[in-house]
């Protein structure tokens, strides 16, 4: 090695080399991730669901209204949240982005997550269940046996995951109380189960277990930690135990206010529920030409609530953990749903649209550091907005740009802000060939598509279920919102 190379590896080095240097009184992060969660819970304004433990938290904290993902499937909102950054091509919309785009990498001066950036800033970080696409942060197919390469190679100074009974990671996430799952009974089940087990009869009770465990170790480390958990429910199946089914009464669940398809809209913008229908035991099959029964879709939505509540009562366990090891009062808790998921709204059973319902999902922040934090955030936040937002807690500078921007100043109220804080706050969706905006009053979306109509405008305080495309009668106010739309068009899309 000559001098001007040894030179330039320490120059790289410094860069990105910077852990011991904390800054004094810096807070814990508890990220919880959870899957296909929608803003179904009390917190959130559902007087049926049974979700005590969130609203408590909620209760001590802020709940934002109005969050919307970038990407209404799994693989590709989590790769918008871990970068801060929006799609920039198709690639972006997959669930397969985070392998393509991070896990084969070379460590660079960039980091290649918010986590990355912490854990060079002196945090020690722990990823425990879904917090990339892959259900255990390990890179292999659903079919597969495990492998030993991670998602996130840089991020993590710990990977762990308990595969229970299910034996790897992608069994678990599609489980059945049995043992078995998806793949292995070739698709032939049902797209729900009530088991006779308690918690660790399924993998999320055994995640809260190791999350719990590892909690009680690294509080012993002079350095504040990220630890990231992510629950597999509510996600499909709908299996969650028994006893979270009977907290309900399922005549008195409602159905959706909006099972039909919009007026004015092309088919093309939804779609035939095909990740519900792979179910193949299923009572009844989800189709765009005929909605389910109402009996089946009480049934599904009772099976929904009832995994809320079970995932509810795992985070209740984390938080009751944090006051019992006496670091609550440093501890950030984050919950974040990584979309929405349609309930038999628009006539679908799933996410994959860019409507509201699959786009608009969970977002709770407690920073115990801030009891005067504002208790309801109604401002318009983006999924890309959390990665910076937790830089901005943790006295973390970001030295290169990013599509998010952080809304600490929304949480401390308006009596408490340091700045004004912009009313023009929009949220940009990606999906089906298409870009939506989400302004405070209209949702806006153009399809880059040869089936027409292209355009749909939906007014949130006349229909705020999106049941008419008013794009024809609307010319002005699409004349408007045009400019902003064309401003989340990233490259992604053919700019027309």
């Amino acid at each position: 090695m000559n001098k001007i190379q040894g030179i330039l590896i320490i120059v790289f080095l410094l860069a990105f080399s910077h852990r011991g240097q904390t800054l004094d009184g810096q807070p814990n992060i508890l990220f919880i991730a959870v899957d296909d969660l929608r803003p179904e819970l009390g917190c959130y304004g559902n007087e049926i669901i049974h979700t005590p433990n969130i609203d408590k938290l909620a209760a001590e904290g802020s709940v934002f209204t109005n969050h919307f993902v970038q990407v209404p499937t799994c693989g590709a909102s989590r790769f918008s949240l871990l970068t801060g950054m929006r799609p920039r091509n198709r690639i972006h919309l997959s669930n397969n982005v985070i392998v393509e785009e991070l896990s084969a990498k070379p460590e660079d001066v960039r980091p290649e997550t918010f986590i990355h950036h912490l854990k060079r800033n002196g945090y020690y970080t722990v990823g425990i269940g879904k917090i990339g696409h892959s259900a255990d942060g390990l890179v292999y197919g659903y079919n597969d046996p495990v492998s030993d390469k991670r998602e996130l190679p840089h991020s993590w100074d710990e990977l762990l995951f308990d595969h229970g009974k299910w034996r790897t990671g992608w069994n678990a996430f599609f489980g059945y109380s049995d043992g078995e799952n998806r793949q292995s009974m070739k698709k032939r089940v049902k797209p729900y189960e009530a088991g006779v087990v308690d918690d660790n009869g399924y993998p999320d009770g055994l995640t809260a277990d190791l999350a719990i465990s590892r909690l009680r170790k690294i509080r012993k480390k002079k350095q504040p930690f990220f630890l990231g958990v992510g629950f597999f429910k509510p996600h499909l199946p709908f299996n969650s135990p028994e006893k979270y089914w009977e907290l309900y009464n399922r005549d008195s669940i409602p159905v959706s206010p909006n099972p039909d398809i919009p007026l004015n809209i092309n088919l093309k913008s939804l779609h035939g529920s095909g990740e519900f229908n792979q179910y193949q035991l299923s009572d009844e099959f989800a189709s765009l030409s005929e909605p389910v029964s109402d009996e089946y879709a009480r049934k599904l939505i009772h099976a929904y609530y009832a995994c809320v509540s079970y995932i509810d009562h795992q985070i209740g366990r984390l938080l009751e953990e944090l006051e019992s090891l006496g670091i609550a009062d440093n501890t950030i808790v984050v919950i974040w749903g990584d979309h929405g998921w349609h309930l038999g709204d628009q006539r679908v059973w799933g996410k994959h649209t860019i409507f509201e319902n699959a786009l608009k999902s969970v977002l709770i922040i407690s920073d115990p550091r801030k009891p005067e934090a504002e208790r309801q955030v109604n401002t318009i936040v983006e999924t890309v907005d959390i990665y910076p937002t937790i830089m901005d807690f943790c006295g973390v500078d970001i030295p290169y740009e990013m599509d998010g921007k952080s809304f600490v100043e929304l949480m401390a109220g308006s009596e408490n802000r340091e700045t004004e804080v912009s009313d023009d706050h929009v949220a940009y969706g990606y999906f089906r060939d298409g870009i939506s905006v989400r302004t405070e009053r209209y949702r806006l979306t153009k399809y880059f598509r040869a089936e027409e109509p292209v355009i749909e405008l939906y007014d949130h305080m006349a229909d705020p279920h999106e049941s008419m495309n008013i794009a024809d009668q609307e010319p002005g106010i699409i004349d408007e919102l045009m400019p902003i739309l064309k401003k989340g068009n990233t490259g992604l899309y053919e700019r027309k």
